[in-house]
């Protein structure tokens, strides 16, 4: 109600606009002529478009023919959207399975369906409204007939002031008018649907109402039915208990007699018995006194025995443990003596296993070092007899046997050197 108030508002904004912008506009004789020409040419194809105009198609051989075709075609292009939608679905399908590579396409697919799916909702939209708007039907050939013959009127007053007074201000008004009545009657009519509305849901309301009491009265009979049923037992069972429970009573009243003449029958028994029993223990006491006294005198002379020896062990005892005491100082100063030279000993242990362990590495180092020159001197040797250095060179003659023996007392300065 709101957004169609706002509606009307800005429509009747519009519209007093319009009459108020066509009183300030005024026209030219060439505009005026121009105008005049097209709303006389428009007149005269709204008459001629009313007189050839059936009032209804209900009587023509064509009509049904019209509306079938009509029909046909928009149900044939609904069933093409339908093959092109099954065909995009199975193929959108194949590109999910086939994974991420086929992004795109998969996109322009959906792209695709979703144009299909807007233009199925348009097909059923436009079905829908031609089987709710059938051509053969004489109301709408007749509101097609009163809105040729409103927009003639209002063409030939708007001719007349245009040729008079050169304005169309008739036009704007009876627009205004018309607009004023349609919003009127949309009101109405939005009015009537809110009442309609209104009277379902409260006949809805009422029928639910109506249906929760009566479940509720049939809860409630079902409930009552079942207490008096409830009734009945209780009555029945409380009969049968109350039998029960006298007869049982009676039973009980029997068993308990028998069971005190048993119960008095064991008790004098048990009274002859106890009375025995008591004679008996007289006895055994008479006879425990006199073992108990004997074995006191015995224990007495004991007592007296054990603590002097207690005393005598005592004394030697506290003997012992001093001479002990003195042996332990004595043994523990020789303890600490032991330990001091102990730890002098494995000093001395100690340095002479270090200085053993240093002598064997130092010769050990020895040997390597001696080994390595000997290396050294062997591969040395080696070099002046492949190379004939020193002793090992060529011989020459007697005269410079002097000579050569220089040479080679000089080659082997030179090989001691380099060693």
């Amino acid at each position: 109600m709101e957004q169609s108030s706002i509606l009307d508002s800005h429509d009747v904004s519009a519209t007093s606009g319009m009459v108020t912008g066509a009183e300030s506009l005024q026209l030219t004789a060439s505009e005026r002529i121009c105008l005049a020409a097209v709303l006389e040419d428009s007149v005269d194809q709204l008459a001629i478009l009313g007189r050839i105009m059936p009032t209804s198609l209900t009587g023509q051989a064509g009509a049904p023919k019209i509306v079938e075709d009509e029909i046909t075609e928009i149900v044939e292009s609904q069933k093409r959207l339908e093959n092109q939608f099954e065909v995009l679905n199975m193929q959108l399908a194949e590109l999910r399975a086939a994974g991420p590579k086929s992004r795109d396409k998969m996109s322009n697919a959906q792209n695709d369906l979703q144009d299909i799916l807007d233009e199925l909702k348009g097909s059923h939209v436009a079905l829908a409204k031609s089987m709710r708007q059938s051509p053969l039907t004489p109301e709408s050939l007749t509101k097609i007939q009163n809105d040729r013959a409103f927009m003639e009127d209002v063409l030939q007053q708007s001719l007349a002031e245009l040729l008079n007074s050169g304005t169309f201000q008739s036009m704007a008004s009876s627009i205004l008018e018309e607009r004023n009545k349609r919003n009127a009657l949309q009101r109405m009519v939005k009015r009537d649907e809110m009442g309609r509305r209104e009277i379902r849901q409260l006949q809805e309301q009422i029928r639910s109402v109506k249906k929760e009491k009566e479940d509720e009265i049939q809860k409630r009979n079902e409930m009552i039915a079942h207490l008096k049923d409830q009734l009945q037992e209780m009555k029945a069972k409380t009969a049968m208990e109350r039998k029960y429970v006298q007869k049982s009573s009676e039973v009980s009243v029997t068993q308990t007699k028998k069971k005190c003449d048993l119960g008095i029958q064991e008790l004098t028994e048990e009274i002859k018995n106890v009375g025995e029993k008591i004679e008996e223990e007289i006895r055994v006491n008479a006879d425990i006194e006199s073992f108990l006294h004997q074995k006191q005198q015995e224990l007495s002379e004991k007592q007296e025995y054990w603590s002097q020896k207690y005393e005598t062990d005592y004394e030697a005892k506290k003997k012992e443990l001093e001479i002990l005491k003195l042996s332990k100082a004595q043994d523990f100063q020789k303890l600490q003596e032991l330990t001091r030279k102990y730890k002098e000993y494995e000093a001395v242990v100690v340095d002479d296993r270090y200085e053993k362990e240093m002598a064997k590495r130092r010769a050990e180092q020895m040997a390597e070092e001696f080994k390595a020159c000997n290396a050294i001197q062997a591969w040395w040797r080696g070099c002046m007899v492949r190379n004939q250095i020193g002793p090992y060179g060529k011989k020459k003659g007697k005269k410079g046997g002097k000579k050569g023996g220089k040479k080679s007392g000089g080659g082997k300065k030179k090989s001691g050197k380099k060693k």
